[in-house]
């Protein structure tokens, strides 16, 4: 029978005789996990028996066999198990069906069963487990016993980049011997049937885009001089694999003592790192990196690495479906941008559902594609909604960013005072941040670097975390964070010249991360499709009065007078993956007896109208008096509502509509002169609630006013296109209304 087509993640022969058949020959089985969609320890089950590969029925299937399945591929256990072909209908026979384990045996072969190749089940039953990643230390993964050698996975415990004493100083190490650890001991790997294909995975699977060469005489000069101990195979990879654990075992080496690999020496790499991770810039990635306008992008991602996938088109970025999305085209969205190979290819909107339009379906990709956009895909994206959008998960090189930094004192991992490791007087030293200026941006760097995801909030007092004694001293003050960088070190601060008036200890920064945030974003179509302009008379304005809701002029005004008010409608959704609620607690709320309801927070919204060179002509600001779920998708409840002094905050996959006849929803332009303007509404101005993506709190339209009527025109999301966009498209039906 011709060998399956499959991707596997590991195999190993073992020698074992079948509860059922005591008295038979004992029986050769082999096991692998196979399948679509899934990571290196996760798939489908399959056996490997009389030189054939088969499934396994989940009839009777439980954690004892997923257990002792694990364990006989080198793992330590199993997680969990899938019935129902989860990855994937299998092919040929089912060869073990009604599988009754304790979880003691050391084979599935010991395992009871109606014996090999007796089943009523079909492939749509073919049963999945997911294993624990940490391997059994010293395990034997490989028997030269098996005649099918060239056909297995290459599974070690661990690989690693073994740098010369002279690279080992250097962040991120790019260069070294390639070793793997088998039965518990580091070997090298011949490089006699060594290609640039096995290369390129190995430094793709430590988060590198890119093979350089090297220098071929100094590292054979120096293996002669070390002590070797060779793998006994030789190693096939396509380049396509995300991790070495996918490529083919090669055929068998020789093991001869010194006179091993006689024609060859130690596999070397050297990778090329992406511009960020790079020492200096010029010695970064660069054959697919575009500074001066990249075409894909990630959003919406908790660490470096990760996120939804964005690709731009005619000026407007957009999203991909996950259709027919893959480990190869998320692959090709990692080097391009600078990472490895891909660990996770995610669908169903993971990441949080972006906003615009679906540029790219079923999207097929050979892996080797220097952009996304080289790929094939269908430009027909019907029937695709954000739902669907495609996001990744990229290998990223080993900065030890987190061996610099931790938190001290909190309830759990995710949270504390922050303390960094710093050198002063000539030897490294942990201390505190001083907490003034310290913010959510600040606090969104801190959580990146130690790879706890988003921040959930930034502390200025930190007394009831008692950290370590000896860490109390301020040694990092002045921090400024634009909230990308990947380190606090990274960030604008004071340097050795400490500058912290309220000093470190009950006043130390401290911060609260977590794994999914809000996002916020407003909709721009209903902005333009809503504005238009009222004269109001000021006994009518009374309560937005109060409430700073007008201009500064409109202190001395008469009662008889009128306010030129700018009117639109707002449409706020939450495309992230947690609810966005209100900093403050109800305890705190302020209650304004005016308009008779309560502010969750000071500050929710920023209107302005803006000169063409950014300078404010007339703003306004409208806290927060009433954040509920008007409106959801099919399927989610609403779950926050104003009334009755209830629960305020927006649900994901909901919105709130502030309709343009409300108090406040404006922007007073009784005193702007005719002309062209920028109007701006921006969303949680002050990062008092912390959200995914900022970039998109930000909406800007084109406006003319003529003194009687007002056009908007362009309204844009930021970060939603390549540039702004100045065309005026002609007269709108913006008409003045007067009460």
């Amino acid at each position: 029978m011709a060998m399956l087509p499959y991707t596997l993640l590991a195999v190993v022969v073992v020698l074992a005789v079948s509860s059922v058949q005591s008295d038979a020959e004992p029986v050769r089985i082999q096991l692998r996990l196979a399948g679509e969609k899934r990571k290196h320890y996760e798939g489908r089950v399959e056996v490997y028996y009389n030189n054939e590969w088969g499934t396994i029925c989940d009839d009777d299937f439980d954690m004892s066999a997923a257990h002792v399945v694990c364990r006989e591929l080198g793992y330590l256990g199993a997680v969990s198990w899938s019935p129902s072909a989860k990855y994937g209908k299998g092919e040929g026979r089912i060869w073990l069906d009604n599988v009754h384990c304790t979880g003691r045996e050391t084979s599935l072969a010991d395992c009871q069963s109606n014996g090999f190749g007796f089943s009523d089940c079909k492939h749509s039953e073919d049963v999945g487990v997911v294993c624990t990643q940490k391997r059994i230390p010293g395990f034997q993964f490989i028997s030269t016993s098996s005649n099918d050698v060239e056909t297995l996975d290459v599974r070690v415990e661990d690989v690693r980049i073994r740098a010369t004493y002279s690279q080992r100083k250097r962040v991120p190490i790019t260069e070294g011997f390639v070793e793997l650890k088998d039965a518990g001991k580091w070997r090298q790997i011949c490089d006699e049937d060594w290609n640039m294909m096995n290369s390129r995975v190995v430094c793709g699977m430590y988060g590198f885009p890119g093979v350089k060469g090297f220098n071929t005489r100094a590292y054979k000069l120096l293996s002669q001089r070390r002590k070797k101990n060779y793998w006994g195979f030789s190693v096939n990879c396509t380049g396509n694999e995300a991790h070495l654990s996918s490529c083919r075992m090669g055929k068998v080496l020789k093991l001869v003592g010194n006179s091993t690999c006689v024609r060859g020496m130690p596999v070397v790499v050297s990778c090329i790192p992406g511009r960020a991770f790079a020492p200096t810039q010029s010695s970064g990635f660069r054959k697919a990196y575009r500074p001066e306008q990249p075409l894909v992008r990630l959003r919406g991602g908790a660490n470096i690495g990760e996120g939804r996938v964005e690709v731009l088109k005619n000026g407007v970025w957009g999203t991909v479906c996950d259709d027919n999305w893959d480990l190869k085209a998320a692959t090709v969205v990692c080097r391009e941008l600078g990472f490895g190979t891909a660990k996770e290819a995610l669908t169903g909107g993971r990441m949080g559902q972006g906003m615009g339009p679906v540029h790219m379906n079923e999207v097929e990709c050979s892996g080797f594609e220097k952009s996304l956009t080289g790929c094939f895909f269908n430009k027909d994206s019907l029937g695709c909604s954000h739902e669907e959008d495609a996001a990744v998960r990229c290998h990223v090189p080993a900065m030890g960013f987190h061996n610099r930094l931790r938190l001290g004192g909190g309830r759990n991992p995710s949270e504390g005072r922050v303390e960094v490791l710093a050198e002063r007087n000539g030897s490294l030293v942990w201390g505190t941040v001083c907490s003034e200026s310290w913010g959510i941006m600040e606090a969104m760097v801190v959580c990146r670097q130690l790879g706890l995801g988003f921040a959930n909030n930034a502390f200025q007092e930190t007394w009831y975390w008692p950290g370590d004694v000896s860490a109390d001293s301020v040694i990092m003050s002045g921090v400024r964070c634009s909230g990308t960088e990947m380190s606090l070190a990274q960030c604008l601060h004071h340097g050795k010249h400490i500058s912290c008036p309220k000093g470190g200890g009950r006043f130390a920064a401290g911060v609260s991360c977590t794994q999914t945030a809000s996002d916020l974003v407003l909709n721009a179509e209903v902005v333009e499709q809503t504005t238009y302009l009222e004269d109001r008379p000021m006994y009518a304005l009374q309560c937005a009065h109060e409430e700073n809701c007008l201009s500064s002029t409109a202190n001395p005004a008469d009662q008889g007078s009128y306010r030129r008010l700018l009117r639109f409608s707002s449409q706020i959704h939450n495309n992230g993956l947690s609810d966005f609620r209100p900093r403050a607690g109800q305890h705190s709320w302020i209650w304004h007896e005016c308009h008779r309801h309560y502010h969750s927070m000071e500050v929710f919204t920023y209107y302005d109208l803006l000169s063409l060179n950014g300078t404010k002509v007339a703003e306004g600001h409208k806290a927060s008096f009433c954040l509920e779920d008007t409106q959801c998708d099919e399927g989610i409840e609403k779950r926050y509502a104003c009334a009755n002094f209830g629960q305020q905050g927006i649900t994901v996959g909901c919105w709130d509509t502030y309709r343009h006849d409300i108090d406040c929803q404006w922007i007073d332009i009784t005193d702007v002169k005719p002309g062209d303007y920028i109007f701006q509404v921006v969303i949680n101005p002050n990062y008092e609630v912390a959200e995914s993506d900022y970039t998109n709190n930000i909406m800007k339209c084109k406006s003319r006013y003529d003194g009687h009527r007002i056009w908007t025109y362009n309204c844009h999301i930021g970060g939603s296109r390549s540039s702004e966009l100045d065309d005026f498209p002609g007269i709108l039906t913006n008409q003045l209304q007067r009460r």
